[in-house]
């Protein structure tokens, strides 16, 4: 019988009080017997002294002696244990430990402590023992010669596959398990028996016959078994079964894969299809992700109907392990589901559905996608579905169904755990993206109604203009720009921004451009109009809360600080106004252009904004030398406006800070405007196409900031299109300037105004001549899309609407003009007032 190798085992047995002490030379002779060793094996003193170890045990363990000396030699001593031969041949187990001799020097004898294991409890390693340990051990084991083919194994192998042990012997293990991969568990076999280190904690998947359906794992361990002179004998292993710690495994690492997949943006559909992506073919052969078609709009999902109707969802996730059949519902396309049948069921219970094994003549499943396209699981080959409803917040948004075909396991508890999971992770997502969805939507309707659908048309200007918000996301920004015709054929440009991003930016965005359009209605030069609009944002400020928190603070507007200044309002009356440190202010900016072709004189004020860029007729570009101006709401000194003559022909830019790099050093600044002039004068063939060169070249593909560009190329009205007379301030000159009016539009073909245009000249002209200060009066017919009648006086007094009475005897001109015009109103330069009144000469846009 062998010998048992454990020296931790030995160790634990062996009792030095009870050992029989025995002395060795270098090369295993006995030198010192003591009365202990003979009590144990009967030799006396004479009989063993001189006689070589091996002498005295099984010629088993004899020929091992040499090699156990000289590993006391190399290790400085060995543990283990061996059997003796009793003088009347009887043999006795015995643990050994053999050490260097205390007080001798090297290894030329060693000490060897012998203790008897015959009455030990727990150490009758019999052979039927040996035999009860591997057959009842739950662990597959066997052994290989070295041609890989089974000379042993035990019972417990055969519950991994190829039969029981007397099947085995003399075959290969690809001869009794065919189709499993054989190939990389005899690899680690011939490693071990090549190197002779032990192969520990080798994994191997795959199927066995005895389980068909269900993918298995298993952990091996391999190790090389050599004899008594080390040549090798085989190769013994054994196999665990895994597969659950595995699947648990796989289940983890799904979900992991899950949750980096599954919800990467805010895209319902796709996070639908994600969904399908992640599960197949882990989970299921086929995978298909049906929402309700409101979700899909992000509205509010509608109360599920009651399990007796039938139900239409749209389909927004697929995924199939190969190619989809022609009869399954498209993405895209609506699913009806029949009353009664699972889907429907989930969707009225909320709760999860499992089948392992299905009928696929069933009905109950069939789709129709109104073309009588219909699919039924004879035709797709699918054995085993699970259902999961998508549910996110209480709400249920939807179904995910999972399904297997028949060469795969059905789908089992594990697996429906495991879907549902997967499912509510992903209804998180799919929810999230729904309210994304529908406040984008929202936020971008409020956008569009804030920012000019179509700039109105008109002759003053040819125009084009970009936005881009640098929230990609909502698509929101603060920034914006506009077109609003005044009288007299003249146009404002304006472009703008307010700090930030997103819907608060865009809502300051909104009431600025309100409160700016509705000041442009005033007439007002460009200075005045930046003045009445920086008191507007300075009293929002001071009406919102004093000193808001960071976080709770308008981004669109400025706070508003503890020290205020005073300055006046639109009415006079002073409001609070912040003077806070420049570094802190963070006010909206605005640059307000006035552009009239009749004579191409252009004013412009700016608000902390840059100044414009002017296209040459040449093609060549500058800038206007404009003062900026502190920003809207911050206080300082009063705003500057410069007035230039533009020739027909230039093109005047108006953009935001986002065109260039904003808030750069003076060098970095200029050398940004450089780069603007550079793209301003490429040539182009049209103004559309120099506005998107300008973009290309200078807004990355996602700007930092929002960027708003406006280009307007100016024209000049006709010399045939303007007619003008200066008067003396005599109420007889009245009827000369009505018959000059009549005679200007015989002139212009506009005979059937004559009769509102003669009543509104007399009327603005006697109103001139009653009313002014003294000075020439000058009466301007300009024709355009409308007929403009403008007087121009001295006097610095504006005129009132009454409504007079019945009896009064005057008063009735103005109303007469506001009743018989399109609009009227006046407007005040350096030289007094003009009073204006226009008539349409086209029909108004519907």
């Amino acid at each position: 019988m062998g010998t048992f190798e454990d020296r931790d085992v030995a160790r634990g047995r062996f009792d030095v009080a009870d050992a029989a002490p025995v002395v060795l030379d270098a090369q295993g002779v006995v030198t010192s017997w003591t009365p202990d060793a003979q009590r144990m094996l009967a030799y006396g003193p004479t009989e063993a002294v001189g006689r070589n170890l091996a002498d005295l045990l099984t010629p088993e363990d004899a020929r091992r002696v040499p090699d156990l000396i000289g590993r006391c030699g190399a290790e400085g001593g060995w543990t283990g244990l061996l059997t003796a031969l009793r003088r009347d041949g009887r043999p006795v187990r015995v643990s050994v430990r053999i050490t260097s001799l205390p007080g001798t020097q090297g290894t030329s004898h060693w000490l060897a402590l012998l203790s008897e294991l015959t009455d030990a409890p727990g150490w009758d390693m019999s052979r039927d023992m040996l035999e009860q340990i591997v057959e009842r051990c739950p662990v597959g084991m066997a052994i290989v010669d070295t041609e890989l083919r089974y000379v042993w194994s035990n019972t417990a192998l055969a519950q991994y596959g190829g039969g029981p042990p007397q099947r085995r012997l003399g075959l290969r293990l690809a001869d009794v398990q065919p189709g499993l991969d054989t190939e990389s568990i005899e690899a680690q076999m011939r490693q071990a028996l090549a190197t002779g280190e032990s192969v520990v904690g080798y994994e191997h998947v795959g199927r066995v016959r005895s389980a068909p359906f269900r993918e298995t794992a298993h952990m091996m361990s391999f190790s090389r078994l050599d004899d008594g002179r080390g040549h090798p004998l085989g190769v013994y292993y054994t196999v665990v079964d895994i597969s659950e710690r595995h699947r648990a495994r796989q289940r983890l690492a799904l979900l992991d894969r899950a949750g980096e997949r599954i919800g990467r943006t805010l895209d319902i559909v796709r996070t639908a299809q994600e969904l399908a992506d992640v599960a197949v073919p882990e989970l299921a052969d086929l995978v298909t992700v049906d929402l309700q078609e409101s979700v899909l709009g992000g509205a509010e999902p509608p109360p599920i109907p009651p399990a007796t109707q039938s139900v239409r969802l749209c389909r927004a996730g697929h995924r199939s392990v190969d190619a989809v059949p022609k009869a399954v519902v498209g993405r895209g396309e609506v699913a009806t589901y029949p009353p009664g049948s699972p889907p429907v069921r989930c969707l009225t219970t909320g709760s999860s559905w499992r089948e392992e094994r299905l009928d696929p003549l069933t009905e109950e499943w069939a789709t129709d996608t109104g073309g009588g396209r219909r699919s039924i699981f004879l035709e797709l080959g699918l054995h085993s579905a699970m259902i999961v409803p998508i549910r996110a917040r209480g709400v249920t948004l939807g179904v995910t169904s999972f399904f297997r075909r028949r060469r795969h396991e059905p789908f089992d508890a594990d697996d429906l755990a495991l879907a549902e999971d997967l499912v509510s992770r992903a209804a998180v997502c799919v929810d999230n993206a729904r309210r994304y969805t529908r406040e984008r939507d929202a936020a971008l309707v409020l956008q569009r109604s804030l920012l000019p659908h179509r700039l109105p048309e008109q002759d003053a200007v040819e125009v084009t203009a970009y936005y881009q918000p640098a929230d990609e996301l909502t698509g929101l920004g603060g920034d914006w720009y506009d077109l609003i015709p005044l009288s007299g054929a003249r146009v404002a440009l304006v472009v703008g921004e307010v700090a930030g991003h997103g819907i608060d930016a865009a809502a300051g965005m909104g009431r600025l451009r309100t409160a700016v359009r509705t000041l442009a209605a005033l007439d007002l030069p460009p200075e005045e109009v930046l003045g009445h609009l920086d008191d507007l944002v300075a009293r929002s400020e001071h009406t919102d809360g004093i000193t808001p928190e960071p976080d709770e603070a308008d981004p669109g507007l400025p706070a508003v600080d503890d020290e205020n200044a005073a300055s006046p309002g639109v009415d006079g009356t002073v409001y609070a106004r912040p003077n806070r440190p420049e570094e802190d202010r963070a006010g909206a900016g605005c640059l307000y252009v006035v552009y009239d072709p009749v004579d191409g004189r252009c004013a412009m004020a700016s608000a902390g904004h840059p100044a414009p860029a002017v296209i040459l007729p040449d093609g060549t570009a500058t800038f206007v030398d404009l003062p900026p101006g502190p920003p809207l709401g911050v206080g300082g000194p009063p705003f500057e406006s410069v007035e230039v003559t533009l020739a027909p022909g230039s093109t005047l830019t108006l953009h935001t800070d986002g065109l260039l790099a904003g808030g750069q050093p003076t060098s970095a600044a200029e050398a940004e405007r450089d780069r603007l002039r550079l793209a301003l004068e490429r040539p182009a063939a049209s103004l559309d196409l120099r506005c998107r060169s300008v973009v290309d070249a200078l807004v990355p593909a996602r700007p930092h900031d929002d960027v708003a560009l406006l280009m307007a190329r100016t024209r000049r009205l006709g010399a045939d299109q303007v007619a003008d007379w200066e008067l003396p301030c005599d109420p007889a000159v009245v009827a000369n300037a009505r018959r000059a009016a009549m005679g200007q539009l015989t002139e212009w073909g506009l005979e059937e105004l004559a009769f509102t245009t003669e009543l509104v000249v007399s009327e603005l002209v006697t109103n001139a001549i009653r009313y002014a200060s003294g000075g020439p009066i000058r009466l301007r017919l300009i024709r355009d899309r409308a007929l403009a009648c403008e007087v121009l006086d001295g006097g610095a007094t504006a005129p009132h609407l009454r409504h007079p009475r019945a009896t009064d005897e005057g008063g009735r001109g103005l109303l007469l003009v506001s009743q018989l015009t399109q609009r009227w109103g006046t407007r005040f330069v350096p030289e007094g007032k003009i009073i204006w009144a226009e008539q349409a000469l086209t029909d108004p846009p519907g």
